[in-house]
């Protein structure tokens, strides 16, 4: 791919030389061309393939992208859903504090009760032992009474007794299943920050991945349009060379007649053109219709488009730099479209060539003009990107060109 540059350099030095070196170098150049052109279209062929691969890639990768985003979401929402029942748990624990409280109430309560009863049992036999007690009994009636008494009492006293370890038992059991609830709770909350960290990690790495594709791509688009452009300009060199290479041939076929006249001079018939003279050419042309193919390449993309602009200081419009562009072989035509639409020879589309000038109807009729390059391209100063080479058999240019094509030289 270096080696183009020095290519096109010495093809020009080529297409300027004598009948004698056209003979005898020109056969190498061209093949050289071709095999340029060949490396080119294979390493287009393999841009094609990379760019093919990224777009797979980006789609599944979009994809991905499109699922972390559904995951994040499902574990925000049970996130959300988490905490709520952290704080449900949390009131109802505060609920079970209240109600723990209560029966921590009661059960003083139940205690007094027993004590009073202890106080009042004592103060009733004295301050003796139950022994004492039965033993004090006056009769046999007094004794059962007692006796009954002190039943009834360690009966109620057994009952308070073993309420209060129920209750405390079911108070127990329900605290500890809460903080249990809570705790399982919590570290559910905990496990769900976790991964919600590890999508946000694996989501920052899918964008990161996104857009080094998107940058690889970008650089693949514009290794194919550069490319491009060197193919086109190899093609519109090879065509150059075979027409002039044609030109030659043609021009050695042709018999010269000679007759002695008065001082016997000698007079040569030349060949008749089989087409019309070219409208509005002041001059012989000093250079090759190359030179006018890659006058603009130096200022592809760089140059904006300029309202009748028509240099490279100031920038050009369509017609602008169709003119200055003829004008750098010698070939002066006019610098507006409405001109040039009629200058030169109409050709039909099927024999058209590089170098001819090609029409687009845009805002008008014939409203945009660019030069033919070879292979379905053109070159021109286009009003969305300044001087650059566009493709005129699909999209936007094919959609407005109408078959309209000029030969100037």
């Amino acid at each position: 791919m270096k080696k183009s540059i020095a290519m096109l350099t010495t093809i020009g030095a080529v297409l300027f030389s004598s009948a004698f070196l056209h003979t005898t170098v020109e056969a190498n150049p061209l093949q050289d061309i071709q095999n340029e052109r060949a490396e080119i279209q294979a390493d287009l062929s393999a841009a094609e393939e990379k760019i093919a691969d990224v777009m797979i890639e980006l789609e599944e990768l979009n994809k991905k992208i499109e699922q972390v985003n559904n995951a994040l979401t499902a574990n925000e929402e049970k996130m959300k859903d988490t905490k709520s029942k952290i704080e449900s748990t949390r009131e109802e624990i505060a609920v079970i504090e209240g109600e723990i409280s209560e029966l921590e109430e009661d059960i003083e309560r139940r205690f007094e009760i027993l004590k009073q009863r202890m106080v009042s049992f004592q103060q009733s036999g004295g301050d003796i032992s139950f022994l004492e007690v039965l033993f004090g009994a006056e009769n046999f009636g007094d004794l059962i009474s007692r006796v009954s008494a002190i039943t009834k009492i360690a009966e109620s006293d057994e009952q308070l007794m073993k309420e209060q370890e129920e209750d405390k038992t079911a108070l127990e059991e329900k605290q500890g299943s809460v903080e249990q609830k809570l705790a399982d709770l919590t570290a559910m909350k905990d496990e769900l920050e976790a991964m919600q960290a590890t999508i946000l990690t694996q989501k920052e790495q899918n964008e990161a991945d996104k857009k080094e594709l998107k940058e690889k791509q970008e650089h693949l688009v514009a290794l194919k349009t550069e490319l491009e452009n060197k193919d086109s300009s190899l093609a519109a060199v090879a065509a150059e060379i075979q027409r002039r290479a044609a030109a030659r041939e043609s021009s050695n076929s042709i018999v010269a007649t000679s007759t002695t006249s008065g001082g016997g001079e000698l007079t040569t018939l030349s060949k008749k053109e089989d087409k019309a003279p070219v409208k509005s050419v002041s001059k012989a042309p000093s250079g090759s219709i190359s030179t006018v193919l890659n006058a603009g390449m130096p200022y592809l993309n760089s140059l904006p488009y300029v309202w009748g602009g028509g240099s490279p200081r100031t920038g050009f419009d369509c017609s602008g730099f169709v003119s200055w562009a003829f004008a750098q072989a010698g070939i002066n035509i006019p610098s507006s479209t409405s001109a040039l639409q009629s200058v030169g020879t109409k050709v039909s589309y099927s024999n058209i060539r590089p170098g001819d000038l090609v029409f687009f109807n845009t805002y008008k009729t014939n409203g945009h003009v660019g030069i033919y390059l070879g292979n379905g391209k053109f070159i021109g100063s286009q009003s969305s990107t300044g001087v650059a080479i566009a493709g005129m058999t699909s999209g936007y240019w094919d959609d407005h060109f109408a078959g309209h094509v000029r030969r100037v030289y």
